[in-house]
């Protein structure tokens, strides 16, 4: 009983696999998965990009809460102490004139504020969002066409 050698069938997708050893069902099953493939990998680089930008965004509003939290009873006291030493070197006589201070001490502390949402405006701002999924996204169509761009 003799059998004849047979060469194995190319793979599509397979290096040397030509288009025509496929049939049009296996060469749109390939496509899908190619596609399925390519989608859950842009899902996975935004995961990773959105952790990355979630942390300094974290790191922003935390460092923000922190300098407000650890100098509050600090300040709370000093500007007490600034209001009353004010009101006394504004006052005549015997007669403190705390209102005038404390009018200072709150314009002192509107600087102070505004210096600080500055800061933390430029820390957040340093988010950079998702830059590789949105360069690689844009890379989709030409993909698909067999024209992707280095």
């Amino acid at each position: 009983m003799s059998t004849q050698y047979e060469p194995p069938q190319p793979v599509v997708g397979a290096p040397g696999a030509q288009p025509t050893d496929a049939s049009v069902g296996e060469l749109f099953g390939e496509i899908s998965k190619d596609l399925s493939t390519l989608i859950r990998q842009e899902i996975a680089l935004a995961k990773a990009e959105t952790a990355q930008s979630a942390k300094h965004a974290g790191k922003g509003a935390g460092m923000l809460g922190g300098a407000a939290w650890s100098t509050h009873f600090v300040l709370l006291f000093l500007s007490l102490a600034l209001w009353w030493a004010l009101g006394a070197l504004l006052g005549t006589g015997d007669t403190p004139a705390l209102g005038w201070a404390a009018l200072i001490v709150a314009i002192i502390w509107a600087v102070i504020a505004l210096i600080l949402a500055s800061m933390g405006r430029k820390q957040l701002r340093k988010t950079e969002g998702l830059p590789q999924t949105a360069d690689t996204v844009k890379k989709i169509p030409d993909a698909l066409k067999g024209q992707e761009r280095s």
